[in-house]
């Protein structure tokens, strides 16, 4: 178990919440992409990613979050973010990802909108 990761998951009805809290970076995304890949394996295809818990994210962690959006997709399933922190939230500015993630202030907030 990385020390620099943990990933909790927790069914919300029909939605999946994904609880990551830690460093995603080039060490620990491996193990993200290996939850989403199970998960939408598994036949999860409505997923809430909560990054508040999240304190440093680099272009790897983003790489697979967009692989996880493409997955869920492929099965017309939706990938929503939860994250309040303005440093992640800028690096999802500058990439222009807030075009293509639905992000979200609160899991509460993820989870009644739209998928």
């Amino acid at each position: 178990m990385d020390p620099d990761l943990s990933v909790a998951i927790r069914s919300e009805g029909d939605r999946t919440v994904v609880a990551v809290s830690g460093e995603i970076d080039v060490y620990t995304a491996p193990k993200l992409r290996e939850h989403l890949i199970d998960l939408v394996s598994g036949g999860h295809y409505q997923l809430v990613v909560d990054l508040e818990g999240v304190d440093f994210l680099d272009s790897t962690g983003l790489g697979v979050l967009v692989g996880g959006l493409k997955r869920v997709r492929a099965h017309d399933g939706s990938l929503h973010l939860v994250c309040s922190q303005d440093r992640i939230l800028k690096i999802f500015r500058i990439t222009g990802l807030t075009k293509v993630f639905p992000i979200h202030a609160s899991v509460t907030e993820a989870l009644s909108a739209d998928a």
